[in-house]
């Protein structure tokens, strides 16, 4: 059996751990991470600037179906990826495949943008619960919320459980 690969989208200014920790986590348990922007080759910084990433891949190369999970890492990241409709239309595309999606702090950002929300039980940063449940998701200020094939979680305290739910979606 090959061995599982993950998508994660990422643009600067992403929260750092919530980069390192599930990468780290996902590649220490011999499961591909392929980090994808808008350029391949382009160097990403953390807001904190803790961390850097190079992007493996451009969005304009990828296809949802040869991967097997999606990682939406927070920060400032995931509102700028949602101005660039070729990453609203790759999670649209990736949810219709029903595969694992995981999103941390501000990446139901996201989700959001892409009009999937409605009806789903999730969670995200405080700031961004308020929009999640104006679109008519079902929101919840809990640190793991799993609805179908959605893993959230709200910040980077959350990031043990986070991991850990997307690792298992993923086995």
């Amino acid at each position: 059996m090959a061995k599982p690969k993950v998508a994660c989208l990422l643009a600067g200014d992403f929260e750092d751990s919530e980069l390192k920790v599930p990468y780290d986590r996902l590649t220490g348990a011999g499961i591909q991470v392929d980090i994808i922007g808008g350029r391949a080759g382009e160097q990403l910084e953390g807001k904190r600037h803790e961390e850097t990433a190079l992007t493996d891949k451009s969005i304009d190369g990828v296809r949802p179906e040869d991967y097997d999970a999606l990682l939406i890492p927070g920060g400032y990241s995931p509102d700028k990826l949602r101005a660039d409709e070729r990453f609203v239309e790759f999670v649209r595309r990736f949810d219709r495949l029903g595969k694992p999606i995981a999103a941390v702090c501000h990446g139901p950002q996201l989700l959001l943008t892409a009009g999937l929300v409605k009806g789903r039980a999730m969670t995200g940063w405080k700031t961004v619960q308020a929009d999640l449940k104006a679109a008519g998701a079902d929101v919840r200020d809990e640190p793991l919320v799993l609805d179908r094939n959605w893993i959230t979680s709200r910040k980077p305290e959350d990031l043990g459980v986070f991991t850990e739910a997307l690792l298992k979606s993923l086995r």
